[in-house]
């Protein structure tokens, strides 16, 4: 193997890296190693700066005394928003500075699937994807503009992406695809890069966090070239020159560990759960005193990003994901998007309605995604106006409905569930066409007993546990 060669900026940190470690030769060794490895001159010197923070214990503490809760300057009500121009002229020149990115680094593999998550299919037979493509076809259609797409992928999704994105070249929109950072995972042992102890495959990789958007999207190509940069909120941050809004919503008791909005030394500041000190967790989980959390829609000036990327200012909190990879203990660092809002100049939050945040984490979300709660128009899923319960139904679903398969495979066709409150399933339970779920249900399958719900049954605050039940 060639001797790698440091550039003086490399060598700092690498410098910096022999400070903070204990094994110091053996560490500088690795990491010159790891140069060898790195296909990037970006993901060398962004590793290491990630590396070199973790190691010298730099984090930033809160003073709970010092949190406040931000007012209706710093947290817009969505309500208070401007309208967007009624001249169709005026929009289009609105949109006209908009860029959609979607993170598209992620594998659906806590949903049993094995490819990007934005093809698992919603409804109707279309995908995250397709649904993404509608949204920004038709507002491309009726103002004739051109917005465009953007994916960030990760090494785990780039293949897939770049076959499914051909099916859209003949569609009324520009989709562009990048690929986020990939970085070695550290021996939690020593914090050698996993791929220097031979594991140079995928697992030997990762990407570190949807934090990463900001310099890779800094990479990838002139920013001024999308800097060309929904309409109420585009309008405020244009007219008020935001150069960072995050959405957030009124937090429920399914959201108690959601990331919330405070005010801290004078700016706006994301904080998590992880950052709590342990006495205050009760308090933080309040929805009485943190009545909003992050959505993760998030709204940034691409021209703020690239001053923002060269000037090296984005230190956002490190968070540490422990993993274990054959056996082995390791490491990944990571960085969450959310968490850049604190350096961005008059940055803001908007507390927009529960109807903008529509999360599908897992097969239970689906369910309610694939049933009549909810209507396809234009790529947007919206709520189905015949349900009378502002909340949605609590839906708990047992590990036999936990993979995308075997969840489809267990209902000829989505259950009725306008008027469902709960509903809970464990066991071979399998539904037929037609049914509809009223009120609370509980239905039960005792092992090596299958269930079969009947086309057509009606089940209204029911508990069912055998087939005498049905």
């Amino acid at each position: 193997m060639a001797t790698a060669t440091l550039s003086p900026v490399e060598a700092e940190k690498i410098s910096t890296l022999q400070s903070a470690v204990a094994s110091l030769p053996q560490i500088r060794q690795a990491y010159l190693i790891f140069l060898h490895f790195s296909v990037f001159e970006n993901e060398k010197s962004g590793f290491i700066n990630l590396v070199a923070r973790y190691l010298s214990g730099e984090a930033q503490h809160i003073e709970w005394s010092k949190i406040q809760t931000p007012t209706d300057e710093v947290v817009i009500p969505y309500d208070s928003l401007a309208p967007a121009p009624e001249d169709a002229a005026e929009t289009k020149k609105l949109l006209d500075k908009l860029v959609v990115l979607k993170l598209n680094g992620g594998l659906g593999t806590t949903m049993g699937c094995t490819g990007p998550k934005s093809v698992i299919e919603v409804r109707n037979g279309l995908t995250f994807l397709d649904l993404i493509v509608i949204q920004i076809e038709s507002l491309n259609a009726k103002y004739g503009c051109n917005v465009p797409l953007l994916l960030m992928n990760s090494f785990n999704t780039h293949d897939d992406t770049q076959k499914i994105v051909e099916k859209y070249a003949n569609s009324n929109i520009e989709i562009h695809t990048f690929n986020q950072s990939q970085y070695p995972r550290s021996v939690v042992d020593n914090f050698m890069p996993l791929p220097c102890k031979g594991n140079t495959g995928k697992d030997g990789w990762y990407p570190p966090g949807h934090g990463d958007v900001f310099p890779s999207l800094k990479i990838v190509a002139s920013l001024t070239h999308y800097c060309r940069s929904v309409a109420e909120i585009l309008n405020h941050l244009v007219q008020n020159r935001n150069e960072y809004c995050m959405e957030v919503t009124p937090k429920t008791l399914a959201d108690v560990k959601g990331g919330t909005l405070i005010s801290y030394e004078g700016k706006v500041q994301l904080l998590e759960i992880a950052q709590v000190p342990d006495e205050n967790v009760n308090e933080f989980k309040s929805i009485e005193k943190f009545k909003i959390f992050n959505t993760n829609n998030l709204w940034v000036n691409l021209g703020a990003i690239k001053r923002l990327v060269e000037a090296d200012a984005l230190k956002m909190e490190i968070i540490p994901n422990p993993k274990e990879v054959d056996g082995v203990k390791v490491l990944q660092l990571e960085t969450a998007a959310g968490a850049a809002i604190r350096f961005f100049d008059n940055a803001i939050g908007i507390n927009v309605p529960r109807s903008r945040f529509l999360p599908v984490k897992a097969t239970s979300d689906l369910l309610l995604v694939q049933s009549d709660l909810y209507t396809l128009n234009d790529g947007f899923v919206t709520r189905n106006p015949a349900r009378a319960n502002p909340a949605n139904p609590s839906i708990e679903l047992g590990p036999e409905f936990k993979k995308v398969a075997n969840f489809l495979n267990r209902f000829k066709t989505i259950p009725s569930i306008i008027e469902l409150d709960s509903l809970k399933l464990t066991g071979d339970v399998v539904f037929g066409a037609g049914v509809t779920l009223k009120g609370k249900v509980f239905i039960a399958a005792k092992h090596g007993v299958k269930l079969e719900i009947p086309d057509g049954d009606v089940i209204e605050n029911k508990e069912i546990n055998g087939l005498d039940d049905i």
